[in-house]
Parts: structure tokens; C-alpha cells; sequence
């Protein structure tokens, strides 16, 4: 497994953003041409690689998604070997998610197995999204999985974790991006402006109500605003607010619900400020939802293998571009232990490279299966 090791530690230091992702693509078609070619067909698309692997009996076409793209934050690890990417980290894990599946492809290629397996090297999962566009390109219908199959790491769980379940595993997801435009003038005269900075606050404010009076208390909904850029100085009045969050959802038509009311709100705010908004929900996001069977064979199954610990999880408010494909493809995703004292998008997010080899294991043992 240290050749797995050497290879995650090589992509951790060239992460690369949605649709840029040049050089990782490269290092991985390096890697992919190096392995035996007898039964394996590769096709690049866009910064992304789709790789088929015929085999011996086919029955079924297996599909198996890693996604490759890093995020624009500054890494503070301290590994040994950090990002050479200044400004950029795989703080989410991708690096973990293509050295595994590297794994997974070298096995089925030096050993065939009897159905045929199409890796999907799957670029922009953190944005702009490239499942969706993945999905429906013509190298995808060529080669159409019978079922698919994605895994993300989980620095809540220890090593030998796998945690999952049926149904509902991941939120539906929506960026939310508000730009409120008045009148920017001296802070000793503010009757003859308008605010920016005020109505940017109001307008927070007023989100924090939609999921605690707009939805049912027994659904689940998060509203989250995490950047409010105004102003340039203490003596001026803004003349513009930019307003940057996430909505989630575990339901679609709630998504649907939380967007209705922010662009009330905002209209709202519009008029108490005398002020022009726009309001725009990029990014969209399908939930991941299990295949019942699907995961509950793949459940039991990987419970019976040594030093694995199977973990009947809820499901998470956590967005994934995967849902996509499991929306059109019956299929399973699970999260992988990989213990780390900093979680998800942290700037010093540290997984154990020891659940390498475990999902390695797991998932080689699993397609044989």
C-alpha cells in the first residue's frame, strides 16, 4: 500500500479547482498508461478521465466515481508534503478518493474480474459541479453503469470505519449569493445615503426566520450566510453589501420552499431600504440517496471482512454532487474513517493514510464479490 500512500501524498501537493485540475489530470493519466492496456479503454473529458475496464463474463457494468478537485484555501497541515499550490488544499479529501481508486482500477486491471467496471476521474465536484455535465456526455451514455458506487472520507471516524445507510445519506444543496446595491456617503450625513451595511445586517437577520417560521418543525432545512463583504472604511457608508451562504435541505420540495422566502425577504428588503437586489441560488446540488439493496448487500457484506467496523449512520446535511448520478443510477456512497482532529474544508486537516488500504480492500473485495 505505500505505492498508494506516494501516490495521495504526490496529488496532495498539486490541487487544483473545478475545470482546472491540468495537472492532476496529467499525474493521473501518467499513472493510468502505465498499467496493463489489454482490457482498457481511456477517454478524457474535460479536465476529467473516464477509464473502462472489459470484463472476463460481463453481466453488469460497475461504476466507481472519484472526484479530483482540491479548494481555495491555504493549507496549515504541516505535513511534509504540503500543497505546492499557494492558496489551494485538497481539504476535503480528493487526493484520498483518486489514490483509492488507482488502487482499485491497478487490481481489476492485473486481475481481471468478471463484470466490467468504468472509473469516473470526475473533476469539480466543490463547484462548479461536474457530475450533472458528466452524466449527460456522450462517453457516459456509451458506457451507462448498471450501478455506482462513491465513497468520502469522514475525519469523525476512526480507521476501519465505514459509516452508511439507506436511503437518504446527503442533503440537497444550494449557494446562495445576495448583492444589495444604495447610495455610499459620508457617516456624518447619513440621511443622504443609503445604507448597505444596514440592510446587509436586516437582511441576515430576516434569513435566520425562514427555516425556524417558514418550515415544518419536523423537517430539517440550514440557512447559512458566511461572508458579508461592505464598506472600506469606518468613516464611509457602503454603497453595496455582498451577501455569500449555503442552503440545506433534506427534502427537495423544502429547497424549493427555502428559495420562495429568501426572494420575498430580499424584495422586502429592497423596499425598507430603497435599494436594488439580486438574488441568485447557484450551485445546486442533488441528494445522495442509497440504493436500499444496494448498500445493505455491500453492508453486510464488508461487515464480515477483518478489521472493518460497519456503521449505521444518519444521514448528514453535507452536500455531494454524486446525488446526480444516484438520482439516475441505482447506487450507494459511504463515508470512510480516516481520524483527523480537523474536519472538512479545514486548513489543517490531517486524515490517516492507513484507510487507504482499507477502502482499497473493501472496495476490491466488494467487486469480486
Amino acid at each position: 500500500m505505500n505505492e498508494f500512500i506516494a501516490i495521495r501524498r504526490d496529488l496532495h501537493k498539486i490541487p487544483e479547482t473545478g475545470y482546472r485540475e491540468f495537472k492532476t489530470q496529467a499525474y493521473l493519466l501518467d499513472y493510468i498508461n502505465s498499467l496493463p492496456q489489454e482490457r482498457m479503454t481511456i477517454e478524457t473529458w474535460e479536465t476529467g478521465i473516464f477509464v473502462f475496464i472489459e470484463g472476463t463474463a460481463p453481466s453488469q457494468t460497475i461504476g466507481y466515481r472519484a472526484d479530483i478537485d482540491g479548494l481555495p484555501i491555504t493549507e496549515k497541515s504541516g505535513v511534509e508534503f504540503p500543497s505546492e499550490h499557494p492558496g489551494f488544499m485538497h481539504a476535503c479529501g480528493h487526493d484520498f478518493h483518486m489514490s483509492i481508486a488507482l488502487g482499485i482500477l491497478t487490481d481489476v486491471v492485473t486481475d481481471p474480474v468478471k463484470d466490467n467496471i468504468l472509473f469516473l476521474f470526475q473533476p469539480a465536484e466543490e463547484g462548479p459541479g461536474g457530475a450533472q455535465r458528466m452524466l449527460q456526455s456522450d462517453i457516459m451514455k456509451k458506457w451507462m453503469p448498471d450501478k455506482i458506487i462513491g465513497l468520502h472520507i469522514a475525519p469523525e471516524y476512526k480507521v476501519g470505519d465505514i459509516a452508511t445507510k439507506p436511503g437518504l445519506l446527503f442533503a440537497n444543496t444550494s449557494e446562495l449569493h445576495i448583492e444589495l446595491t444604495g447610495k455610499g456617503g459620508h457617516a456624518a450625513y447619513p440621511h443622504k445615503t443609503k445604507d448597505m451595511i444596514v440592510a446587509g445586517a436586516h437582511l441576515i437577520t430576516q434569513l435566520q426566520s425562514v427555516v425556524s417560521r417558514s418550515i415544518d418543525p419536523l423537517d430539517s432545512g440550514v440557512i447559512t450566510v458566511g461572508k458579508l463583504q461592505a464598506g472600506t472604511i469606518g468613516n464611509i457608508i457602503a454603497e453595496t453589501a455582498v451577501l455569500s451562504g449555503t442552503m440545506r435541505t433534506l427534502n427537495p420540495d423544502t429547497m424549493d420552499r427555502l428559495k420562495s422566502r429568501v426572494k420575498a425577504i430580499v424584495q422586502g428588503i429592497e423596499l425598507s431600504f430603497d435599494c436594488k437586489a439580486t438574488v441568485e441560488f447557484n450551485q445546486p446540488y442533488y441528494q445522495v440517496y442509497n440504493d436500499e439493496e444496494l448498500v445493505l448487500d455491500f453492508m453486510n457484506y464488508s461487515s464480515t471482512l477483518p478489521n472493518v467496523n460497519i456503521i449505521h449512520c444518519k444521514e448528514a446535511m453535507t452536500g455531494e454532487d454524486f446525488g446526480y448520478f444516484l438520482k439516475e443510477i441505482p447506487g450507494f456512497m459511504f463515508w470512510l474513517g480516516v481520524e483527523s482532529d480537523y474536519g472538512l474544508h479545514h486548513s489543517k486537516l490531517n486524515p490517516k493514510e492507513e484507510a487507504i488500504e482499507v477502502a482499497i480492500r473493501v472496495m476490491t473485495d466488494y467487486v469480486r464479490k
